[in-house]
């Protein structure tokens, strides 16, 4: 009894250790890079699951891998791919990628080729499922008229939808001309269409840049007169590959300067399973930022098990990606004012648990904080795709708005549609003041974010968007920053701070005044008042910020001084929980909550093992996924073989929806 008393007394006391020692302050002392260093020891190059399907019965069975090169593809690697009949389906130039047919036994030798940087699975991507007033884009709007000519409505930027499709024809894309704001349409699946028989696409543009033609502007999207490219990479089930978005990304890093693209929206998502260091999607979201392009993503649906239990550690790829503007759902219950807010319960938690394993088949997860922000996503109306699959399998999604064919409206649920409320107001920032940088944005729309109360930093980010924050910030943000603008210069070009709070609907609410560094939250003033290195083209406003011990930011070198960086998680009010802990490879404490290494466990008494994932005392183990479908709309579920409706879903999250304004089918066009 003594000897086990002792035991337990060693083992809190290491506890106890480990948590005083990692929640003293931090000291940056070191420069960002662009790309986050390699683990010290020896990473695989092959996908796990892949690395499995190599061995055993499935061994001789044909994969298609995506191929990552870090060089050019040399004689014997060609030679050996001919050998085994090894099949190119398609290339990506811009990406040095490449989507490839052998067979699994293969892989092996194929990797071991020095330019072979990945292999990984071509695997399945699937859609994840009163805004202008609620976000703050209408405050925005009306102060943006007060002291100019034009308006702020995203004029001449171009936002690509990457998704099922739009449907053309629907007048919610055209402008006050009556010309079409879809410039662009091109096809990335293997049906031959770019219009939208799914009906998911047609409803996400329309919450970016959808008109107000319809019921007296009552269904307006977030930047109305922005130009749309359509880029179809899912399929008329709502089904897509990971292949088809890699062709979608290359195809804008080639297109991007000629259509002024500044921001792309990715609905969708895959399992997060290859570290982002490593995944394709994630690889190539990546080169997108560093060209200059905010990429939203939603952060998933899969905040909730089949018994209506809160999860952690679900956010899709390429929502585990540190450079994407990572988006989860908040329930606004119908209401303009933003008192009553909160995050919808299957919004995907983080953190991310993508990740590496070594050469001594250790799992090294990626344990960013995730999502970066919530916007409202639960039970949004919008424009309704002609005869799309959604509706015709589950008529209630039809919002009654209309008779009128092209004027249709629907209703639709999860991160899907709170991603391009975040993609909208990207564009409205960038036309606002065209020299923000991807990582800008990203700060200021974090900076100015709402924190929610009564929840978490894994489930909220730094809070819910906030656009007439964020777009009085990107407005004051000094248009002569160049590549050598010293760290603490003045970022703005007034020399008064603007106040840091917001009033909508006659609710005035307080900002985070922070930004995630990847494990970590920046908090003071000076996040907007003196320029950041991090901020540049090129590195990470996350684990590119390399940290050591220390109290507070005062070398100047990646961040200045006046800013703090804890080690806490945000739970409410801006208030940090000094004991919430996130450590890179292993452990995760915070509201009771342990992923990680199995080795402590803090108030609930449950205890976690790495892949493990818990909630509410309901533990799932290695293998077993939480509901593998993607929430669409409102409670429809897309899993890897069958789309599933229940009509008893169908209302989403319990909320008093928005009143229904029924459209005269007359055109309004002072929206």
């Amino acid at each position: 009894m003594i000897n086990t008393k002792r035991s337990s007394l060693i083992t809190w006391l290491t506890c106890l250790s480990l948590v005083i020692s990692l929640t003293s302050g931090i000291l940056v002392n070191s420069s960002a890079s662009g790309m986050p260093k390699a683990d010290t020891k020896q990473v695989e190059k092959v996908s796990a699951e892949l690395k499995a399907s190599a061995v055993g019965p499935r061994k001789n069975e044909v994969v298609t891998v995506i191929l990552q090169l870090s060089g050019k593809m040399s004689g014997p690697l060609n030679a050996l791919l001919n050998r085994n009949g090894a099949h190119v389906r398609s290339s990506f130039k811009n990406l040095n990628a490449h989507a490839i047919e052998l067979p699994a036994s293969a892989v092996a030798n194929v990797a071991a080729f020095d330019e072979v940087s990945y292999i990984s699975v071509d695997r399945e991507t699937q859609s994840t499922g009163h805004v202008s007033l609620t976000t703050g884009v209408n405050a925005a709007r009306n102060q943006f008229a007060s002291s100019t000519t034009s308006t702020l409505d995203g004029t001449g930027i171009g936002i690509a939808i990457l998704d099922s499709g739009i449907d053309i024809g629907h007048v919610a894309f055209l402008d006050k001309n009556g010309i079409n704001r879809i410039i662009v349409s091109r096809n990335f699946t293997a049906e031959n269409r770019v219009d939208d028989p799914y009906g998911h696409g047609t409803h996400v543009a329309s919450i970016a840049a959808g008109n107000g033609r319809v019921s007296d502007g009552a269904y307006v999207g977030v930047a109305p007169n922005a130009n749309i490219i359509n880029l179809r990479v899912l399929d008329s089930r709502g089904r897509g590959t990971v292949s088809g978005t890699l062709a979608a990304l290359d195809w804008l890093l080639s297109n991007a300067t000629a259509y002024n693209i500044r921001v792309v929206n990715m609905s969708l998502g895959t399992s997060a399973v290859d570290s982002y260091r490593d995944d394709p999607i994630c690889r190539a979201v990546r080169r997108l930022v560093d060209s200059g392009i905010v990429v939203t993503a939603a952060a998933g649906n899969n905040g909730k098990n089949g018994a209506e239990q809160k999860v952690y550690g679900r956010i899709h790829c390429p929502g585990n990606e540190p450079s994407a503007l990572t988006v989860g759902a908040a329930n606004s219950f119908g209401t303009d004012g933003r008192g009553d807010d909160g995050v919808a319960t299957y919004s995907s938690r983080g953190p991310t648990r993508s990740f590496r394993t070594d050469a001594s088949n250790v799992k090294h997860y990626d344990n960013l904080i995730k999502p970066d922000l919530v916007a409202p996503g639960n039970r949004i109306v919008d424009a309704e795709a002609d005869g799309n699959l959604l509706v015709s399998q589950n008529p209630a999604l039809d919002a009654g708005v209309t008779t009128f064919q092209n004027r249709k409206q629907m209703y639709l649920s999860g991160s899907s549609m709170a991603t391009p409320v975040v993609a909208g107001t990207a564009a409205l920032m960038f036309q606002a003041n065209s020299k923000l940088t991807p990582n800008m944005v990203k700060a200021l729309l974090m900076y100015s974010a709402q924190p929610l109360s009564g929840f978490n930093m894994f489930e909220q980010g730094a809070g819910e968007l906030n656009a007439e924050g964020a777009l009085r910030l990107a407005r004051l943000v000094r248009t002569d920053l160049g590549d050598r603008i010293p760290v603490g210069a003045p970022l703005l070009t007034s020399l008064v701070s603007p106040s840091p709070q917001t009033s909508i609907a006659g609710q005035t609410f307080k900002w985070s005044k922070g930004i995630i560094l990847g494990q970590h939250f920046a908090t003071g003033s000076g996040l907007i008042t003196k320029y950041q290195p991090v901020y540049a083209m090129g590195v990470l406003v996350s684990d590119g910020v390399l940290i050591s011990d220390g109290v507070l930011i005062s070398d100047g070198v990646v961040i200045s001084d006046g800013v703090v960086i804890g080690d806490g998680v945000l739970v409410s009010d801006g208030v940090l929980i000094s004991d919430g802990v996130l450590v890179s490879d292993g452990v995760v404490i915070s509201d009771g909550l342990t992923l990680g290494t199995g080795s402590f466990f803090l108030n609930m008494g449950v205890l976690i093992s790495d892949g493990v994932l818990i909630s509410d005392g309901h533990i799932l183990g290695d293998g077993v996924l939480i509901s593998d479908g993607v929430v669409i709309s409102d409670g429809v579920l897309v899993s890897d073989s069958v789309t599933v409706a229940q009509s008893a879903q169908l209302s989403g999250d319990l909320t008093s929806a928005s009143e229904i304004k029924i459209d005269t089918g007359v055109d309004c066009l002072t929206y």
